[in-house]
């Protein structure tokens, strides 16, 4: 696979404060580990879904990707470049191919800006072309993400927009560079059903047309299905399961793949499978649990995965699993 980007064994540990009692008595500081040796790969031109349920380290892992966060430890490669490591201004280059498209447009655009000049911010911070040329390239991004006649968006400001409007504007902002890699955090989370499609066949369709290659963040694997060729299941930080799609959706191997799957409403009411809930909910990132860290919650745990951490392994599908029993 020719890799438009590869991380090998990325972490991100936040340190927790203790309280003044406990700094006195020398108490061992506590720190959430958010992202804790997560390892993968996105071929050029590709869309790799990442998912699992809130507070399993999936946005994390893109910010730390986009270097909106800096790593704790592991790299990043990116166009055959590490840049876990690079400086505020060493990255002001790199951010030109790589990009993100947030979760929520009301808090990633400013309400004090008209849409001309928050998708302009790109451009302006690169130093890319005159005030003529950023104006026309505004106006063809606009048309890009089908916001037509452009002209007509340009002076509008958020509130003058709907919520898929503005979803579309925060799409033309990480757009507005071309990039060739763009981290998509959710980016249809919150909007109506009806509108999702479209936002989505956008980012369909630049894949296709521009070659431009995603991680798609979601908690939908519906949305991963018709998004992605290859999903990363995450939980507690860590990958789980990873594969094709379709065969992970069709058979999962990790007993929390198989539960979010069956957790998935099925519309047809003549359908019958067996279905188990997870129990509980997913324990604290800041002394997260020993051995398998779903154990807690697998209804197929025994005595060694209380004790033993078992290895992200490959199964004769080629996928990958992270579980003692899995076959």
């Amino acid at each position: 696979m020719d890799a438009a980007l590869v991380v090998r064994d990325l972490a991100k540990h936040y340190a927790v404060r203790g309280s003044l009692i406990d700094a006195f008595r020398g108490g061992r500081r506590s720190a959430v580990y958010a992202v804790d040796g997560v390892s993968f790969a996105i071929g050029r031109g590709e869309i790799l879904s990442l998912v699992g349920e809130s507070g399993c380290g999936k946005t994390t892992t893109g910010k730390l990707i986009t270097r909106l966060e800096s790593p704790t430890s592991g790299s990043i490669v990116f166009q055959g470049r590490d840049i876990a490591g690079l400086s505020r201004a060493e990255l002001r280059t790199v951010r030109r191919d790589l990009q993100i498209i947030f979760q929520d447009p009301y808090d990633s655009l400013d309400p004090r800006y008209t849409v001309e000049r928050t998708i302009q911010e790109p451009l302006v911070a690169q130093g890319v072309e005159r005030a003529e040329a950023r104006r026309r390239r505004v106006e063809e991004t606009l048309d890009m993400v089908e916001l037509r006649p452009a002209r007509m968006f340009m002076s509008r400001y958020p509130h003058e927009l709907s919520g898929g409007q503005r979803q579309r504007v925060a799409i033309a902002r990480a757009m507005i560079l071309r990039p060739t890699f763009v981290v998509a955090d959710e980016p249809v989370s919150m909007l109506d059903v009806s509108i999702r499609a479209g936002v989505l066949g956008l980012m369909r369709k630049w894949n296709r047309e521009l070659g431009v290659s995603f991680l798609f963040i979601t908690h939908d694997l519906g949305v991963a299905r018709y998004m992605s060729s290859r999903i990363v299941v995450m939980y507690l930080g860590k990958i789980v399961e990873t594969g094709d799609t379709e065969a992970v959706i069709a058979s999962p191997k990790h007993p929390y793949t198989q539960m979010l799957i069956a957790a998935v409403p099925d519309p047809d009411p003549r359908t019958r499978r067996a279905t188990q809930e997870l129990r509980g909910d997913v324990p604290s990132a800041i002394d997260p649990p020993s051995g398998c860290r779903f154990h807690p919650r697998c209804p197929l745990a025994q005595a060694a995965c209380a004790t033993e951490e078992p290895a992200l392994r490959p199964l004769r599908d080629g996928r990958l699993a992270a579980c003692h029993f899995a076959q």
